[in-house]
Protein backbone atom coordinates (compact mmCIF):
# COMPACT_ATOMS: atom_id res chain seq x y z
CA UNK A 1 0.00 0.00 0.00
CA UNK A 2 2.96 2.67 1.08
CA UNK A 3 4.76 1.16 -1.94
CA UNK A 4 1.47 2.26 -4.43
CA UNK A 5 1.09 5.66 -2.65
CA UNK A 6 4.61 6.55 -3.78
CA UNK A 7 4.13 5.18 -7.01
CA UNK A 8 0.89 7.52 -7.69
CA UNK A 9 2.84 10.56 -5.84
CA UNK A 10 5.86 10.51 -8.26
CA UNK A 11 3.38 10.23 -11.18
CA UNK A 12 1.32 13.38 -9.49
CA UNK A 13 4.47 15.24 -9.45
CA UNK A 14 5.84 14.31 -12.40
CA UNK A 15 2.78 15.36 -14.68
CA UNK A 16 2.98 18.65 -12.52
CA UNK A 17 6.44 19.32 -13.25
CA UNK A 18 5.94 18.42 -17.05
CA UNK A 19 3.31 20.95 -17.34
CA UNK A 20 5.14 23.81 -15.64
CA UNK A 21 7.99 22.87 -17.67
CA UNK A 22 5.87 22.71 -20.81
CA UNK A 23 4.28 26.32 -19.99
CA UNK A 24 7.50 28.04 -19.35
CA UNK A 25 9.66 26.55 -22.21
CA UNK A 26 7.03 28.14 -24.47
CA UNK A 27 9.41 30.84 -26.30
CA UNK A 28 12.83 28.41 -26.03
CA UNK A 29 13.28 25.49 -28.31
CA UNK A 30 12.30 22.36 -28.33
CA UNK A 31 15.10 20.77 -26.83
CA UNK A 32 14.13 22.38 -23.22
CA UNK A 33 17.26 22.15 -20.22
CA UNK A 34 15.26 20.18 -17.76
CA UNK A 35 18.25 18.93 -16.33
CA UNK A 36 19.24 21.81 -15.41
CA UNK A 37 16.62 22.44 -13.00
CA UNK A 38 18.34 21.73 -9.86
CA UNK A 39 15.44 20.95 -7.08
CA UNK A 40 14.17 18.32 -8.69
CA UNK A 41 14.89 15.13 -6.65
CA UNK A 42 17.01 12.33 -7.82
CA UNK A 43 14.26 9.86 -6.95
CA UNK A 44 11.44 11.70 -9.26
CA UNK A 45 14.49 12.40 -12.37
CA UNK A 46 14.00 8.76 -13.49
CA UNK A 47 10.09 9.31 -14.01
CA UNK A 48 10.63 13.29 -15.62
CA UNK A 49 13.89 12.45 -18.10
CA UNK A 50 11.33 10.00 -19.84
CA UNK A 51 9.01 13.51 -20.57
CA UNK A 52 12.21 15.97 -21.20
CA UNK A 53 11.48 16.11 -24.39
CA UNK A 54 7.82 16.75 -24.48
CA UNK A 55 6.81 19.90 -24.73
CA UNK A 56 2.82 20.74 -24.67
CA UNK A 57 1.61 24.06 -25.39
CA UNK A 58 -1.86 25.66 -26.60
CA UNK A 59 -4.24 28.77 -26.71
CA UNK A 60 -7.79 29.84 -26.37
CA UNK A 61 -9.80 32.42 -28.29
CA UNK A 62 -12.80 33.32 -26.79
CA UNK A 63 -14.62 36.31 -28.49
CA UNK A 64 -17.71 38.58 -29.19
CA UNK A 65 -19.16 39.66 -32.54
CA UNK A 66 -20.98 41.95 -34.22
CA UNK A 67 -22.67 42.08 -37.74
CA UNK A 68 -24.05 44.85 -39.89
CA UNK A 69 -27.32 42.92 -40.57
CA UNK A 70 -28.86 39.77 -38.72
CA UNK A 71 -27.74 36.16 -40.71
CA UNK A 72 -24.80 38.28 -42.45
CA UNK A 73 -22.55 36.23 -44.55
CA UNK A 74 -19.05 35.85 -42.82
CA UNK A 75 -15.44 34.39 -43.16
CA UNK A 76 -14.64 35.78 -39.49
CA UNK A 77 -15.92 32.53 -38.05
CA UNK A 78 -18.91 31.46 -40.34
CA UNK A 79 -21.76 33.10 -41.15
CA UNK A 80 -24.44 34.42 -38.83
CA UNK A 81 -27.64 32.52 -37.51
CA UNK A 82 -30.37 33.86 -39.86
CA UNK A 83 -32.34 35.78 -37.25
CA UNK A 84 -28.67 37.06 -35.27
CA UNK A 85 -26.66 40.10 -35.60
CA UNK A 86 -24.69 39.27 -32.38
CA UNK A 87 -22.76 36.11 -31.02
CA UNK A 88 -20.39 34.90 -28.23
CA UNK A 89 -18.42 31.97 -29.68
CA UNK A 90 -14.97 30.06 -28.72
CA UNK A 91 -13.46 31.20 -31.95
CA UNK A 92 -10.21 27.86 -31.27
CA UNK A 93 -9.28 26.45 -28.43
CA UNK A 94 -6.22 24.04 -29.24
CA UNK A 95 -3.56 21.73 -27.44
CA UNK A 96 -0.63 20.68 -29.35
CA UNK A 97 1.48 18.04 -28.03
CA UNK A 98 5.00 17.56 -29.38
CA UNK A 99 7.81 14.77 -29.19
CA UNK A 100 11.22 15.23 -29.82
CA UNK A 101 13.58 12.91 -30.35
CA UNK A 102 17.27 14.12 -30.18
CA UNK A 103 20.41 13.06 -31.81
CA UNK A 104 23.89 12.45 -29.97
CA UNK A 105 24.53 16.18 -31.20
CA UNK A 106 21.42 17.36 -29.92
CA UNK A 107 19.77 18.30 -32.96
CA UNK A 108 16.17 16.85 -33.74
CA UNK A 109 16.61 13.39 -35.06
CA UNK A 110 12.60 13.00 -35.21
CA UNK A 111 9.41 14.87 -34.34
CA UNK A 112 5.97 13.30 -33.58
CA UNK A 113 3.31 16.27 -33.50
CA UNK A 114 -0.40 16.04 -32.58
CA UNK A 115 -2.63 18.96 -32.24
CA UNK A 116 -6.97 19.13 -31.36
CA UNK A 117 -9.36 21.82 -31.68
CA UNK A 118 -12.38 21.41 -28.97
CA UNK A 119 -15.07 24.57 -29.26
CA UNK A 120 -18.76 24.33 -29.18
CA UNK A 121 -18.81 23.15 -32.74
CA UNK A 122 -16.93 19.80 -31.59
CA UNK A 123 -13.56 19.04 -31.50
CA UNK A 124 -11.33 17.67 -34.47
CA UNK A 125 -8.16 17.05 -35.10
CA UNK A 126 -5.50 19.74 -36.53
CA UNK A 127 -1.62 18.02 -36.65
CA UNK A 128 -0.69 15.01 -36.66
CA UNK A 129 2.24 13.74 -38.17
CA UNK A 130 5.52 12.85 -38.04
CA UNK A 131 8.74 14.32 -38.82
CA UNK A 132 12.09 12.48 -39.60
CA UNK A 133 15.40 14.61 -39.95
CA UNK A 134 18.74 13.95 -41.71
CA UNK A 135 21.61 13.78 -38.87
CA UNK A 136 24.65 13.56 -41.05
CA UNK A 137 24.67 17.20 -42.44
CA UNK A 138 21.80 18.10 -40.84
CA UNK A 139 20.14 19.60 -43.73
CA UNK A 140 16.99 17.63 -44.54
CA UNK A 141 14.06 16.72 -42.90
CA UNK A 142 10.96 14.78 -44.24
CA UNK A 143 7.47 15.07 -42.66
CA UNK A 144 4.01 12.50 -43.44
CA UNK A 145 1.10 12.71 -41.71
CA UNK A 146 -1.48 16.02 -41.90
CA UNK A 147 0.19 18.90 -41.47
CA UNK A 148 -0.15 22.39 -43.22
CA UNK A 149 0.43 22.53 -46.97
CA UNK A 150 3.80 24.56 -47.60
CA UNK A 151 1.92 27.67 -49.45
CA UNK A 152 2.29 31.51 -49.03
CA UNK A 153 3.20 33.38 -45.89
CA UNK A 154 -0.45 33.72 -44.39
CA UNK A 155 -1.10 30.06 -44.90
CA UNK A 156 1.20 29.06 -42.41
CA UNK A 157 1.29 31.85 -39.64
CA UNK A 158 -0.44 30.28 -36.78
CA UNK A 159 -3.67 31.43 -35.36
CA UNK A 160 -2.04 32.03 -32.29
CA UNK A 161 0.93 34.47 -33.52
CA UNK A 162 -1.81 36.15 -36.37
CA UNK A 163 -2.05 39.20 -35.36
CA UNK A 164 -5.90 39.95 -37.54
CA UNK A 165 -8.52 37.70 -36.52
CA UNK A 166 -8.69 35.21 -39.29
CA UNK A 167 -6.90 34.30 -42.56
CA UNK A 168 -8.15 36.56 -45.59
CA UNK A 169 -11.26 35.24 -47.59
CA UNK A 170 -8.79 33.95 -50.33
CA UNK A 171 -7.03 32.04 -47.81
CA UNK A 172 -10.55 30.19 -46.67
CA UNK A 173 -11.71 29.45 -49.93
CA UNK A 174 -8.51 28.15 -51.78
CA UNK A 175 -6.48 26.76 -48.73
CA UNK A 176 -9.80 25.58 -46.10
CA UNK A 177 -8.30 24.36 -42.80
CA UNK A 178 -5.08 25.31 -44.09
CA UNK A 179 -3.85 21.25 -43.28
CA UNK A 180 -3.81 18.12 -46.31
CA UNK A 181 -2.58 15.13 -45.70
CA UNK A 182 0.57 14.15 -47.68
CA UNK A 183 4.05 13.75 -47.85
CA UNK A 184 6.65 16.96 -47.91
CA UNK A 185 10.37 16.54 -47.67
CA UNK A 186 12.61 19.95 -47.04
CA UNK A 187 16.00 21.38 -46.69
CA UNK A 188 16.15 23.39 -43.36
CA UNK A 189 19.67 23.58 -42.36
CA UNK A 190 19.74 23.58 -38.28
CA UNK A 191 23.04 25.01 -38.31
CA UNK A 192 22.40 28.66 -38.04
CA UNK A 193 26.33 28.91 -38.62
CA UNK A 194 25.85 27.44 -42.16
CA UNK A 195 25.56 29.73 -45.30
CA UNK A 196 22.75 27.65 -46.62
CA UNK A 197 20.68 28.42 -43.13
CA UNK A 198 18.66 31.31 -44.79
CA UNK A 199 16.76 29.05 -47.18
CA UNK A 200 14.17 26.70 -46.31
CA UNK A 201 12.80 24.70 -48.89
CA UNK A 202 9.33 21.85 -49.44
CA UNK A 203 8.09 20.23 -51.83
CA UNK A 204 5.46 17.42 -51.22
CA UNK A 205 2.59 15.80 -52.73
CA UNK A 206 -1.24 15.75 -50.97
CA UNK A 207 -4.42 14.61 -51.54
CA UNK A 208 -5.92 17.81 -52.09
CA UNK A 209 -9.17 17.91 -49.72
CA UNK A 210 -7.79 18.84 -46.92
CA UNK A 211 -10.05 18.51 -43.73
CA UNK A 212 -13.20 18.83 -45.89
CA UNK A 213 -12.84 15.03 -46.64
CA UNK A 214 -12.62 12.07 -44.82
CA UNK A 215 -10.80 10.47 -47.79
CA UNK A 216 -9.02 11.13 -51.22
CA UNK A 217 -12.14 11.26 -53.28
CA UNK A 218 -9.94 11.11 -56.95
CA UNK A 219 -6.31 9.63 -57.75
CA UNK A 220 -5.43 13.16 -58.74
CA UNK A 221 -2.79 14.37 -56.22
CA UNK A 222 -1.78 18.12 -55.41
CA UNK A 223 2.37 19.21 -56.00
CA UNK A 224 2.78 21.82 -53.68
CA UNK A 225 6.34 23.67 -52.97
CA UNK A 226 7.35 26.83 -51.49
CA UNK A 227 10.78 28.91 -51.26
CA UNK A 228 11.36 30.78 -48.23
CA UNK A 229 14.26 32.89 -47.19
CA UNK A 230 13.87 32.97 -43.62
CA UNK A 231 13.98 36.43 -41.49
CA UNK A 232 17.53 38.31 -42.30
CA UNK A 233 18.20 40.21 -39.14
CA UNK A 234 20.24 43.37 -38.43
CA UNK A 235 19.81 45.61 -35.27
CA UNK A 236 16.78 47.78 -37.32
CA UNK A 237 15.54 45.79 -40.02
CA UNK A 238 14.56 42.82 -40.67
CA UNK A 239 13.39 41.30 -44.29
CA UNK A 240 11.97 37.62 -45.29
CA UNK A 241 10.24 36.18 -48.40
CA UNK A 242 8.81 33.57 -50.31
CA UNK A 243 7.61 32.09 -53.33
CA UNK A 244 5.16 28.99 -53.54
CA UNK A 245 3.62 26.79 -56.22
CA UNK A 246 0.72 24.47 -56.41
CA UNK A 247 0.29 22.22 -59.00
CA UNK A 248 -2.84 19.86 -59.43
CA UNK A 249 -6.68 19.25 -60.26
CA UNK A 250 -9.70 17.57 -59.22
CA UNK A 251 -11.85 14.82 -61.46
CA UNK A 252 -14.75 16.05 -63.52
CA UNK A 253 -17.47 14.34 -62.93
CA UNK A 254 -19.56 14.89 -65.83
CA UNK A 255 -18.43 16.01 -69.47
CA UNK A 256 -19.43 18.96 -69.26
CA UNK A 257 -16.77 21.77 -68.46
CA UNK A 258 -17.40 25.58 -68.45
CA UNK A 259 -14.41 27.88 -69.44
CA UNK A 260 -13.88 31.16 -70.01
CA UNK A 261 -15.24 32.74 -73.30
CA UNK A 262 -15.73 35.51 -74.92
CA UNK A 263 -19.62 36.55 -76.08
CA UNK A 264 -20.25 38.52 -79.58
CA UNK A 265 -20.81 41.52 -77.87
CA UNK A 266 -17.52 41.01 -75.96
CA UNK A 267 -18.82 40.48 -72.65
CA UNK A 268 -17.20 37.99 -70.67
CA UNK A 269 -19.07 35.03 -70.39
CA UNK A 270 -18.81 30.26 -69.41
CA UNK A 271 -18.08 28.21 -72.93
CA UNK A 272 -19.21 24.45 -72.22
CA UNK A 273 -17.13 21.81 -73.93
CA UNK A 274 -19.37 18.73 -73.75
CA UNK A 275 -16.30 16.34 -74.57
CA UNK A 276 -17.33 12.49 -73.43
CA UNK A 277 -13.44 12.78 -72.93
CA UNK A 278 -13.78 14.99 -70.19
CA UNK A 279 -14.93 12.52 -67.74
CA UNK A 280 -12.83 11.36 -65.36
CA UNK A 281 -10.12 14.15 -66.42
CA UNK A 282 -8.88 16.40 -63.87
CA UNK A 283 -9.42 20.01 -64.23
CA UNK A 284 -6.43 22.15 -63.38
CA UNK A 285 -5.91 23.28 -60.16
CA UNK A 286 -2.85 25.55 -60.54
CA UNK A 287 -1.45 28.51 -58.02
CA UNK A 288 1.37 30.49 -58.50
CA UNK A 289 2.30 32.84 -54.69
CA UNK A 290 4.81 35.79 -53.92
CA UNK A 291 5.17 37.33 -50.43
CA UNK A 292 7.45 39.37 -48.66
CA UNK A 293 7.62 41.08 -45.02
CA UNK A 294 10.02 43.64 -44.04
CA UNK A 295 10.49 44.77 -39.95
CA UNK A 296 11.88 48.27 -38.71
CA UNK A 297 12.79 47.85 -35.40
CA UNK A 298 12.73 51.11 -32.79
CA UNK A 299 13.62 51.29 -29.20
CA UNK A 300 9.94 51.54 -28.45
CA UNK A 301 8.64 48.82 -30.79
CA UNK A 302 8.45 48.09 -34.33
CA UNK A 303 6.81 48.73 -38.07
CA UNK A 304 5.99 46.29 -40.30
CA UNK A 305 4.47 45.88 -43.72
CA UNK A 306 3.95 42.11 -45.00
CA UNK A 307 2.33 42.06 -48.75
CA UNK A 308 0.97 38.55 -50.52
CA UNK A 309 -0.17 37.95 -54.23
CA UNK A 310 -1.81 34.69 -55.24
CA UNK A 311 -2.99 34.25 -58.89
CA UNK A 312 -4.08 30.71 -61.04
CA UNK A 313 -6.59 28.87 -62.20
CA UNK A 314 -9.24 27.27 -60.28
CA UNK A 315 -11.76 24.37 -60.74
CA UNK A 316 -14.92 24.77 -59.16
CA UNK A 317 -18.92 24.57 -59.29
CA UNK A 318 -21.08 27.07 -60.87
CA UNK A 319 -22.32 28.06 -57.17
CA UNK A 320 -18.67 27.85 -55.54
CA UNK A 321 -14.98 28.03 -55.94
CA UNK A 322 -14.13 26.24 -52.62
CA UNK A 323 -12.09 23.29 -52.97
CA UNK A 324 -14.48 20.35 -51.95
CA UNK A 325 -14.29 17.35 -49.75
CA UNK A 326 -16.32 15.03 -51.94
CA UNK A 327 -16.69 14.90 -55.56
CA UNK A 328 -19.60 17.76 -56.11
CA UNK A 329 -23.41 16.58 -56.49
CA UNK A 330 -26.68 17.39 -56.61
CA UNK A 331 -29.63 15.20 -55.54
CA UNK A 332 -26.38 12.09 -55.73
CA UNK A 333 -25.70 12.96 -59.05
CA UNK A 334 -22.15 15.15 -60.28
CA UNK A 335 -22.19 18.45 -61.35
CA UNK A 336 -20.52 20.35 -64.15
CA UNK A 337 -17.41 21.81 -63.58
CA UNK A 338 -16.49 25.85 -63.88
CA UNK A 339 -12.91 26.72 -64.56
CA UNK A 340 -12.07 30.28 -63.45
CA UNK A 341 -8.79 32.50 -63.53
CA UNK A 342 -8.28 34.12 -60.28
CA UNK A 343 -6.20 36.37 -58.23
CA UNK A 344 -5.57 38.27 -54.67
CA UNK A 345 -3.75 39.71 -52.45
CA UNK A 346 -3.23 40.29 -48.61
CA UNK A 347 -1.29 43.61 -47.14
CA UNK A 348 -0.59 44.17 -43.83
CA UNK A 349 0.47 46.68 -41.76
CA UNK A 350 1.50 46.73 -38.49
CA UNK A 351 2.90 49.90 -35.95
CA UNK A 352 3.86 49.83 -32.02
CA UNK A 353 2.41 52.94 -30.53
CA UNK A 354 3.85 54.03 -27.18
CA UNK A 355 5.71 50.81 -25.87
CA UNK A 356 5.33 46.81 -27.66
CA UNK A 357 2.37 46.59 -25.97
CA UNK A 358 0.29 48.76 -27.99
CA UNK A 359 -0.20 47.90 -31.76
CA UNK A 360 -2.66 49.01 -34.47
CA UNK A 361 -3.25 47.23 -37.48
CA UNK A 362 -4.05 47.71 -41.18
CA UNK A 363 -5.11 45.05 -43.48
CA UNK A 364 -6.87 44.95 -46.86
CA UNK A 365 -7.25 41.87 -48.75
CA UNK A 366 -9.27 40.99 -51.94
CA UNK A 367 -9.81 38.01 -53.69
CA UNK A 368 -11.33 37.98 -57.57
CA UNK A 369 -12.11 34.54 -58.68
CA UNK A 370 -13.14 35.36 -62.01
CA UNK A 371 -10.78 38.17 -63.38
CA UNK A 372 -11.91 36.88 -67.06
CA UNK A 373 -15.49 38.94 -66.54
CA UNK A 374 -16.85 42.74 -65.07
CA UNK A 375 -18.96 43.23 -62.67
CA UNK A 376 -21.52 44.53 -65.12
CA UNK A 377 -21.41 41.41 -66.37
CA UNK A 378 -22.50 39.32 -63.70
CA UNK A 379 -26.07 38.23 -63.61
CA UNK A 380 -26.54 39.09 -66.87
CA UNK A 381 -28.60 36.38 -69.43
CA UNK A 382 -26.76 33.75 -71.18
CA UNK A 383 -23.23 34.86 -69.13
CA UNK A 384 -23.51 31.43 -67.37
CA UNK A 385 -21.99 33.86 -64.44
CA UNK A 386 -23.28 33.39 -60.60
CA UNK A 387 -22.72 35.07 -57.62
CA UNK A 388 -19.31 32.71 -56.89
CA UNK A 389 -17.49 35.23 -59.78
CA UNK A 390 -18.03 38.21 -57.26
CA UNK A 391 -14.82 40.08 -56.53
CA UNK A 392 -14.75 40.70 -52.35
CA UNK A 393 -12.52 43.28 -50.65
CA UNK A 394 -12.26 43.54 -46.99
CA UNK A 395 -10.46 46.43 -45.00
CA UNK A 396 -9.29 45.41 -41.68
CA UNK A 397 -8.86 48.33 -38.92
CA UNK A 398 -7.72 46.50 -35.20
CA UNK A 399 -5.72 47.63 -32.11
CA UNK A 400 -3.98 44.71 -30.16
CA UNK A 401 -3.28 45.17 -26.32
CA UNK A 402 -0.48 42.55 -24.78
CA UNK A 403 -1.63 42.42 -21.48
CA UNK A 404 1.01 40.35 -20.54
CA UNK A 405 3.57 38.21 -22.39
CA UNK A 406 0.60 35.28 -22.41
CA UNK A 407 -2.69 37.05 -22.88
CA UNK A 408 -3.82 39.60 -25.93
CA UNK A 409 -7.04 41.67 -26.01
CA UNK A 410 -7.64 42.32 -29.50
CA UNK A 411 -10.67 44.44 -31.13
CA UNK A 412 -11.04 44.58 -35.16
CA UNK A 413 -13.56 46.09 -37.74
CA UNK A 414 -13.81 44.26 -41.33
CA UNK A 415 -15.44 46.53 -43.86
CA UNK A 416 -16.42 44.28 -46.72
CA UNK A 417 -16.88 45.06 -50.24
CA UNK A 418 -18.52 43.51 -52.89
CA UNK A 419 -18.49 44.01 -56.97
CA UNK A 420 -22.46 45.88 -57.69
CA UNK A 421 -23.49 43.41 -59.96
CA UNK A 422 -26.83 42.57 -62.01
CA UNK A 423 -27.35 39.35 -59.97
CA UNK A 424 -30.22 39.32 -57.17
CA UNK A 425 -28.97 39.91 -53.72
CA UNK A 426 -26.09 41.51 -54.83
CA UNK A 427 -27.17 44.99 -56.74
CA UNK A 428 -25.72 46.71 -53.92
CA UNK A 429 -23.12 46.27 -51.18
CA UNK A 430 -24.23 43.81 -48.94
CA UNK A 431 -24.52 44.48 -44.92
CA UNK A 432 -21.53 42.49 -44.11
CA UNK A 433 -19.45 44.24 -41.74
CA UNK A 434 -18.40 42.31 -39.06
CA UNK A 435 -16.49 43.99 -35.17
CA UNK A 436 -14.61 41.40 -33.37
CA UNK A 437 -14.02 41.53 -29.78
CA UNK A 438 -11.26 38.82 -28.66
CA UNK A 439 -9.28 37.67 -25.81
CA UNK A 440 -6.37 35.49 -26.57
CA UNK A 441 -4.35 33.41 -23.95
CA UNK A 442 -1.75 30.93 -24.82
CA UNK A 443 0.86 28.86 -23.41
Amino acid sequence: MFLAKRIVSKVLLSTILVAFLSIKGNSQRYLSDIDSIFFIKDTVRPVIKRFENLRITGYIQPQFQKAQSDGAPSYTGGNFSQYSSSRFMLRRARVKIDYIMPSKEKYPQAMFSFQIDATERGVIVRDMFLKLFETKRNLFSMTAGLFARPFGYEVNLSSAFRETPERGRMSQILMPSERDIGIMVSHEPQESKQKRSRFKFDIGFFNGQGLSGTTDFDSHKDLISRMFIRPNTSDKVEFSGGLSLLRGGWKNGTKYVYESGKAPNGDGIFVVDSSISNIGKSSPRHYYGADAQVKLKQGWGETEWRAEYWFGTQPGTSASTSNPGTLPTSNGNPVPTYVRHFDGVFLLFLQNIVNNRHQLMLKYDWYDPNIKVKDAQIGKSGTNLTAADIKFSTLGIGYAYLINPQTKLILYYDIVKNEITQLTGYTTDLKDNILTCRLQFRF
